[in-house]
């Protein structure tokens, strides 16, 4: 039999890991996506407050502010920071593949060309059952 846990616990663990995007020095925390060898391909910014309070264990997002002129080349892997620029902590890290790719984060494409935008229309936090 798996691990399971509450609910109220779930909501507390999301909250933990989303709220420390916010705990940052500084403005907003970033999400900024990668080359498989850890160079930046585009950076999205996050609201003041990076995402509402958890429920059923999951939080959302608020909304995101795209990069509208991003570096450029093939995404592999995404690190979400706690600063709005260089340095900062990682507080989440993980996969990035096309649509039904079975990445942590899926885009529609993972080849980004110099000067495109990208935006994240939504995005979720949940912590495991």
């Amino acid at each position: 039999m798996a691990l399971v846990h509450d609910t109220a616990i779930r909501n507390s663990l999301a909250d933990l890991v989303v709220d420390a995007i916010d705990a940052g020095v500084g403005a907003n925390g970033r999400i900024e996506f990668q080359t498989s060898g850890d160079v930046e391909v585009a950076t999205c910014s996050f609201s003041a407050t990076a995402f509402g309070a958890a429920s059923s264990g999951t939080a959302t997002a608020a909304a995101i502010t795209a990069d509208s002129s991003a570096t450029g080349g093939v995404v592999a892997k995404f690190r979400i920071y706690d600063e709005p620029t260089t340095g900062g902590n990682i507080i989440l890290s993980g996969t990035v593949t096309a649509t039904s790719g079975g990445g942590d984060i899926e885009l529609s494409s993972t080849t980004i060309a110099p000067g495109d935008s990208v935006a994240i229309d939504s995005l979720t936090y949940a912590a495991s059952a």
